[in-house]
């Protein structure tokens, strides 16, 4: 590993509103001495996060990625612990400032390895109270599983059909999945 390298920030809020949450992160990102800082306005349970792939990209070996809070940098801790695996094989270190952890001494990969640990067992306990509250609620008649979205607007999927739009314009005009709008059409020719 590079003994020098640059600190590297990345700031991010979720939506264009709120300009002294992003303020007070570039504020905080500048004095903990980052020569660079990428930033975005947008949700993280948007798809893409373009800012966030071209910080990714930009880091090299020696480089220590700062962010101010870990929500600021991914949409869960897995999401987390995946961007923290990702910059560890590039030889990056992460540092998060709000907890004061960073990957580039054992203590604090020990704590990120902790997080995740944690959170993976949240997870599980979730997913198994969540099985059994279905499992309950079917043997009590009460289970009906979600609405299927799609199927809901068949209609409207053979009409905009008919009249000559393609499957990913009406995937796009109904709000839909396009392979939800495949899989309805193929439903009639069948």
């Amino acid at each position: 590993m590079s003994i020098t390298g640059q600190l590297v920030g990345y700031g991010r809020v979720s939506t264009t509103d709120q300009k002294a949450g992003l303020e007070a992160q570039l504020r905080d990102l500048k004095a903990a001495g980052c020569v660079k800082v990428f930033y975005e306005e947008l949700s993280a349970v948007a798809t893409k996060r373009p800012e966030l792939h071209r910080v990714l990209d930009y880091v090299r070996d020696g480089d220590t990625l700062i962010v101010t809070k870990p929500d600021r940098l991914a949409r869960s801790t897995a999401d987390l612990l995946d961007i923290a695996k990702r910059l560890e094989a590039k030889g990056v270190t992460l540092r998060i400032l709000s907890m004061n952890v960073d990957t580039g001494t054992p203590t604090g990969k020990l704590l990120l390895t902790m997080l995740g640990a944690i959170a993976t067992f949240e997870r599980e306990l979730m997913l198994e109270r969540q099985r059994e509250g279905i499992s309950r609620a079917k043997a009590e008649g009460r289970y009906r599983g979600r609405a299927p979205t799609a199927q809901a607007k068949s209609e409207q999927v053979f009409d905009l059909h008919r009249a000559g739009v393609g499957p990913v314009e009406i995937a796009r005009r109904l709000q839909i999945g396009r392979s939800s709008v495949y899989r309805v059409l193929k439903a009639v020719n069948e």
